[in-house]
């Protein structure tokens, strides 16, 4: 498999990995690798944070949005 996101820019590299949302090939430039929260609890409520984090490899576009998703700190 080649990254999704070389081939964009005209080039052909090998991916290394996956991305776990929307499974984009990607290349060791393009893997974004982020700490994803966790969370617990029965449905719908309540839902809790769990302290640990859970390591994931993103795509740049996945990464983006989820980081729009979190809640403003500060």
């Amino acid at each position: 498999m080649k990254c999704y996101v070389c081939a964009e820019e005209g080039k052909s590299t090998e991916s290394v990995s996956m991305c776990i949302v929307c499974g984009m090939g990607l290349c060791m430039d393009h893997a974004i690798r982020q700490e994803i929260e966790l969370w617990t609890g029965g449905y719908p409520f309540p839902a809790e944070k769990i302290e640990e984090t859970l390591p994931r490899i993103l795509c740049k576009y996945c990464a983006m949005a989820l980081k729009k998703g979190e809640p403003k700190k500060g």
